[in-house]
């Protein structure tokens, strides 16, 4: 087995929030100018700006995890309000629901994936710290 050298170990400290919040806008986490997706959900291989190696990231059943999580959180309270004050037909409410929650769901992903790649530069996670 190889052990790689860790350059990590002297590099400066990334701002986690800022590349958070690039990646929520589905941006570059180092420069925030060039775009992270290439499509709905694919991380480009390195960013059309700067140049950024991306290829690293291992966002896999994360950001459908934290998706389904936090829309299931959404929903949950706000189908017993709708229920308790207007108590619509059932199926009103299977309809209405279930294509909020899809919309939703569309809506976090691609952005739930950008913070968890963004997140996973800030800490020089998966190879994205190494020269």
């Amino acid at each position: 087995m190889i052990h790689e050298p860790d350059f990590t170990i002297d590099a400066p400290d990334r701002d986690v929030r800022t590349s958070l919040l690039r990646g929520w806008r589905r941006s570059c986490p180092s420069c925030g100018s060039g775009p992270m997706m290439d499509g709905y959900l694919t991380v480009r291989k390195d960013c059309a700006v700067c140049g950024e190696e991306l290829h690293h990231h291992r966002a896999d059943d994360g950001p459908a995890w934290a998706t389904i999580l936090i829309a299931g959180h959404l929903m949950a309270p706000l189908m017993l309000f709708v229920f308790e004050l207007w108590r619509p037909e059932g199926w009103i409410m299977a309809v209405g629901f279930s294509t909020v929650f899809t919309l939703l769901s569309l809506y976090l992903l691609p952005r739930l994936k950008g913070a968890f790649v963004g997140f996973q530069w800030a800490k020089r996670m998966h190879g994205f710290g190494r020269h």
